[in-house]
């Protein structure tokens, strides 16, 4: 599968060296955005509510734990960028009983490249992925252990908070990363051999 390099890229040779970190982790693309061009909107982390999502309410990483639209628009005004990234593959893999590994992978390439930056002087950089790190991680366990009173995370060196809780627009990330996103299947050429399903990460860099 071919990879897919930033649009653009700053002066910052820190940048491209975080665009590697995410392809050699994994990822089948990696754009250096700006912050600015991150858009949130309340009515998509409304979609989280219950009966809109079967995972409302299960992990500390999702609604209604997490501070939501308003806050983090007010956390992006301290950050001048970040680094989108996605991972492609047949819509058959992401549909079948692989889909839990597949989103593992997503939360542990988003953890990785937040360490990376932070390991290079983005003491700030935080990261975030897709979907319910309960379901993900701690499929087996009854609760979120850092739910409970004095409880912690099972895995705080992979899971991170889900993009939908806090309003983000992932079809306008993929516009100001230069890439095309039809729905959750792109049709890459047309042959249907070629149709491409995308799961995708974003980390704020200071």
């Amino acid at each position: 599968m071919k990879h897919k390099s930033t649009p653009f890229l700053e002066d910052d040779p820190r940048m491209n060296r975080l665009v590697q970190e995410a392809l050699a982790r994994g990822a089948t693309g990696a754009a250096i955005i700006a912050a600015s061009d991150i858009v949130v909107e309340d009515a998509l982390a409304d979609k989280c509510r219950r009966p809109g999502c079967p995972n409302y309410a299960l992990s500390k990483s999702c609604p209604p734990h997490v501070a939501g639209p308003a806050a983090f628009k007010k956390e992006l005004e301290a950050f001048a960028r970040a680094l989108f990234f996605k991972i492609e593959l047949p819509p058959e893999i992401l549909y079948s009983s692989d889909r839990r590994e597949l989103f593992e992978l997503l939360h542990e390439t988003a953890a990785g490249i937040e360490r990376a930056a932070v390991h290079m002087g983005f003491v700030r950089a935080r990261a975030f992925a897709g979907d319910s790190c309960k379901q993900i991680f701690c499929y087996s366990h009854k609760e979120c252990r850092a739910l409970l009173k004095n409880g912690t995370c099972r895995h705080p060196e992979s899971a991170r908070p889900s993009m939908s809780g806090f309003g983000i627009h992932v079809a306008k990330l993929y516009t100001a990363a230069g890439w095309t996103m039809a729905g959750p299947v792109v049709q890459k050429t047309d042959s249907p051999e070629d149709r491409m399903a995308s799961i995708c990460g974003l980390v704020l860099i200071d």
